[in-house]
């Protein structure tokens, strides 16, 4: 069976307390993949700022073991980031991993169950 990494890609920022909602997240999800048969290390990493880059995130988990990682891009929106930035990112670590399968989600801002969890945040707000 493959084991299957996950990275929670970022911007970055130059405040190292920016990371926090993001190592929150990444822990949720050990948690909540602990059990799964086949599941991996979740990492973060970051477009800029901040540490690990994308390639050094994947190179880990490939160490790690994992011969499926899947991207997943925490920015609310499909800006230029993610329509250019990110999909060459990708193809370099396919390139530096090609026997690893990576997969590339949507950002999860343009999950509509994120925008319903985002719109109820909201509504308690008053």
């Amino acid at each position: 069976m493959a084991t299957h990494g996950m990275v929670l890609f970022g911007h970055g920022a130059r405040d190292v307390r920016w990371r926090e909602p993001f190592e929150r997240l990444a822990d949720k999800l050990r948690v909540a993949r602990g059990s799964d048969a086949g599941a991996g290390p979740v990492l973060l990493a970051f477009l800029e700022l901040m540490e690990p880059d994308l390639p050094t995130a994947v190179g880990a988990l490939v160490s790690d073991g994992c011969s499926v990682v899947t991207v997943v891009p925490v920015f609310f929106g499909q800006g230029g980031h993610i329509r250019k930035d990110l999909p060459a990112l990708v193809e370099r670590c396919r390139g530096l991993y090609p026997s690893v399968e990576i997969k590339c989600a949507v950002a999860v801002g343009e999950d509509e169950e994120v925008l319903d969890a985002v719109a109820e945040y909201c509504l308690r707000q008053g």
